[in-house]
């Protein structure tokens, strides 16, 4: 009998509206080897306390939702980061395609193992890649690390060729400016395959989390992202932004 490998799931959302194209399984994924300033869920930065379970029941439990998934949806990797589980994840992909499902990885393209991640991307049907920042310094203030894995996965995204999904969180004080969309506009011109550019506003629903687990919330005094202001930066970053497809 096949030993099906095990991984820890921080939880499963059956509803997805957006995680990708269509209706979504979303299964959030435990560990991440960033901090990121503004993440909204420490409570899966570590391997512990969460669900274990093996990949043939992830994939079972995603196929009792088919006729959602039929109807142009699919199932999504998300975290966490669920390259941090590299080799989990790859068999989960692997049962997933060979069941004609659609696959989407969203990540922030780091924590892999580089022995898994082009058989990784081979099956992967969509990468949603977070841009924590465009460049070296600003990416070490909001993650905590350089850009290296960052870098690496983005080369192996243009040779294996994946459509991409590029998201933003806008941050005010920080990067919510037109100078700085400006300059991430430029940026994104380096991708290959992209089909979406989304802004994501900053929110404080997760502080709560912080006090709970006693980590310190480094954004303390930052409202929420205005949604009007939001609009325009989307718009200026919309406008004659021409993807490179």
């Amino acid at each position: 009998m096949k030993k099906f490998k095990e991984g820890f799931i921080n939880s499963i959302e059956t509803m997805g509206l957006v995680d990708g194209p269509g209706i979504r399984i979303v299964i959030f994924m435990q560990g991440c080897p960033l901090r990121c300033i503004f993440c909204h869920n420490p409570e899966t930065w570590k391997n512990k306390n969460n669900i274990k379970l093996t990949s043939k029941e992830i994939v079972d439990e995603v196929r009792k939702y088919r006729p959602y998934i039929e109807m142009g949806g699919g199932v999504t990797f998300s975290g966490g980061e669920p390259l941090f589980q590299s080799e989990f994840l790859l068999e989960m992909l692997k049962m997933c395609k060979k069941a004609g499902i659609h696959t989407c990885l969203d990540t922030s393209g780091t924590g892999y193992s580089k022995k898994y991640l082009d058989e990784i991307l081979k099956y992967t049907d969509l990468v949603i890649l977070d841009i924590k920042a465009i460049d070296l310094e600003n990416y070490k203030k909001i993650t905590g690390k350089d850009m290296t894995s960052f870098n690496y996965f983005k080369e192996r995204l243009k040779v294996n060729d994946n459509k991409i999904w590029l998201r933003q969180v806008i941050i005010p004080t920080i990067n919510d400016n037109e100078e700085y969309i400006l300059k991430l506009k430029e940026y994104i011109k380096d991708f290959s395959n992209v089909e979406k550019v989304e802004l994501l506003g900053y929110h404080t629903m997760g502080k709560e989390k912080y006090k709970k687990l006693k980590i310190k919330y480094r954004l303390d005094g930052i409202d929420d992202m205005d949604k009007e202001k939001l609009k325009e930066l989307q718009n200026i970053l919309n406008n004659d932004l021409k993807y490179n497809k």
